[in-house]
């Protein structure tokens, strides 16, 4: 993924399926499209490897408590 969209949520009560999912509305409203993937720092990844139909990855460039959101590119 060369961009996509950065989205912040620390709120450390909302379960992570939960943050992913109000993330992916915001990228479909915003970009009339919806993700197909999101990356997070390992300290913010929880148990799950897709929310939905979104592919969820650990990647040490992603700050966290940050979601970057976008579309994979063949």
């Amino acid at each position: 993924m060369k961009s996509g969209m950065l989205w912040l949520d620390a709120d450390a009560r909302r379960p992570f399926a939960e943050k992913v999912k109000r993330a992916a509305d915001y990228y479909r409203d915003k970009y009339g499209r919806f993700p197909t993937h999101c990356l997070v720092n390992a300290a913010t990844l929880g148990d799950e490897r897709t929310v939905d139909q979104i592919v969820v990855q650990s990647v040490p460039t992603v700050l966290p408590n940050y979601f970057w959101l976008g579309v994979e590119a063949n």
